[in-house]
């Protein structure tokens, strides 16, 4: 008895999914569902990026440097990784 398979791996498998929507270089580092909303992601990598460097500051002034600078490193990726999305969302066509 052959039942139908609706399964993704029929439809193309893992690759197929996670290539849509069709991006290319860079951009294929972002995760589809990241992809699909880059604005909002944008801002929320931001807003984690400001609370990490503020923990940092915080392990500074408590003199926990080992602390302090996993925090600011975090904080810097966030940042910067906020700023990409947000930059990668301005590069959109508009209209």
């Amino acid at each position: 008895m052959n039942t139908g398979n609706d399964s993704r791996a029929a439809k193309g498998g893992l690759r197929a999914w996670w290539l849509s929507p069709p991006r290319s270089g860079m951009r294929r580092l972002i995760a589809p569902w990241e992809y699909r909303h880059l604005p909002a992601f944008g801002i929320a990598h931001l807003a984690g990026g400001i609370v990490a460097a503020a923990a940092g500051i915080v392990c500074l002034s408590y003199t926990a440097y080992g602390w302090a600078a996993f925090f600011l490193l975090v904080g810097a990726l966030n940042l910067l990784c906020g700023y990409w999305y947000l930059a990668v969302a301005r590069s959109f066509p508009t209209g």
